[in-house]
């Protein structure tokens, strides 16, 4: 006789446990399933942010204005907002997405406009929407842009 598998197996392992198929992230979005263009993945999209981080809060807060160990974290922040704002909003990058490979595009392609952009980084600033994401790896500061992060 086949064991039953206990009710917890079908809630902790998500929808593809119960049956339903949702597709790779990006198809509902037109995106391809690999290469440039498709959804980028979490740990890119991770490693640009510390790479960010890092520059802005312990090589320009830190080092070149010399900020107070105490308060480096709120200079790095406002650093880190200008930086998004300046290059994603011209470059469609930051410096961590550029040497990872991705970049933040509008859903209807091209870079997002700028006052998405600003709506954007100041999401991604409070850090929870960031972290609430969709089934097309976007979290809320994507979705209200109407942006996603891709691969080159």
């Amino acid at each position: 006789m086949a064991k039953e598998p206990r009710w917890t197996q079908t809630w902790i392992s998500g929808t593809r446990a119960a049956g339903v198929e949702l597709g790779y992230p990006g198809e509902r979005l037109g995106l391809p399933k690999e290469g440039s263009g498709s959804v980028a993945g979490f740990g890119r999209r991770i490693g640009a942010l510390t790479i960010d981080w890092l520059i802005c809060t312990w090589a320009i807060g830190r080092g070149i204005l010399g900020a107070d160990p105490r308060s480096a974290g709120w200079v790095g922040l406002a650093i880190f907002a200008l930086e998004y704002i300046l290059l994603v909003g011209t470059l469609g990058s930051t410096f961590g997405m550029k040497l990872l490979g991705i970049r933040v595009a509008a859903l209807g392609g091209g870079r997002p406009a700028f006052g998405l952009v600003l709506l954007r980084t100041l999401l991604l600033c409070l850090a929870v929407p960031a972290l609430i994401w969709d089934r097309d790896q976007r979290g809320l500061h994507d979705r209200a842009a109407r942006t996603i992060v891709v691969r080159d």
